[in-house]
């Protein structure tokens, strides 16, 4: 059994309130409240609760460049060789600031990962990432060691991907001490360190693996950190497809060119000279 109370409007008129418009006349003030609320009480509303900062208006650069040149040319190393291979899938972004929490704003706090990888929003350019205007937390963080930032990257940086960005896959590396790599994964809300295999760590979040790679990139040579296949094949640079794609364009030219020298040679045989016959 339901109960319906009826409620009748008393016909003595409501003073308005501050800033609102009085009702009309020929109206019941319940009809008149339901078709003119775009009142200044609405926009008041609006105006004291503020909208949370959008990439836009947070600040994206601190001025401050990579700790070395190496360091910068191992960050472009992963970003350029992933972002071919990620296209709309995701989106890879290097030394940019990635905001959490407003009190990042209160403290000036603005570092940001060197390298992370963020599956499902796209590849659209980015000022900055913010997690509240984006929905969600980097999968996957890189941090390239130095000596001035090896103990924050390895305790309190960890713990802020760990317990507050949640970011399911953590590496480490140091591009002047290779042996200094490690790799760990969101477990229970705890990071546990990932086994390395043949110098590699699997990353589970993008089906690849973060592998050692010794040669020569921007004319230095040394041991670098690389992204690669399942399978051990690395992710191609733009510029190594683009070689890579030349080269076989050249192989077929040069296949079609011995076709056609063979097919020359098989005409002359018969008597027949290819020549002419091209021209009839």
């Amino acid at each position: 059994m339901s109960l319906q109370v009826e409620q009748t409007v008393p016909s003595k008129r409501v003073p308005p309130l501050p800033g609102m418009l009085s009702p009309p006349p020929d109206k019941p003030i319940t009809n008149w409240g339901l078709e003119s609320f775009k009142m200044p009480v609405v926009k008041s509303f609006h105006d004291a609760v503020p909208l949370l900062p959008t990439q836009n208006n947070l600040p994206d650069g601190d001025g401050v460049p990579m700790e070395t040149e190496r360091h910068k040319k191992q960050m472009d190393l992963l970003v350029d060789s992933l972002e071919p291979w990620l296209g709309e899938r995701g989106y890879v972004g290097g030394n940019m600031f990635v905001y959490f929490s407003l009190k990042q704003l209160k403290n000036e706090d603005f570092k940001g990962p060197d390298v992370f990888v963020t599956l499902g929003l796209g590849n659209q350019e980015r000022k900055s990432w913010v997690v509240w205007e984006e929905g969600k937390s980097p999968d996957v963080v890189i941090e390239l060691l130095s000596e001035s930032t090896a103990k924050k990257d390895k305790t309190s940086k960890k713990d802020i991907y760990q317990n507050q960005l949640k970011v399911a896959e953590y590496f480490w590396f140091d591009p002047f001490n290779p042996d200094d790599f490690q790799g760990f994964e969101l477990s229970k809300r705890v990071y546990k360190a990932l086994p390395k295999h043949n110098d590699s760590f699997t990353s589970q979040s993008l089906g690849l693996k973060l592998a050692l790679w010794h040669g020569r990139y921007k004319n230095v040579e040394t041991t670098w950190l690389r992204w690669a296949t399942l399978e051990g094949d690395y992710l191609l640079l733009p510029q190594e497809i683009e070689a890579k794609r030349a080269d076989q364009e050249r192989a077929e030219k040069e296949q079609a060119l011995q076709r056609a020298a063979r097919l020359a040679q098989i005409l002359r045989e018969q008597g027949i000279d290819p020549e002419r016959l091209a021209t009839e």
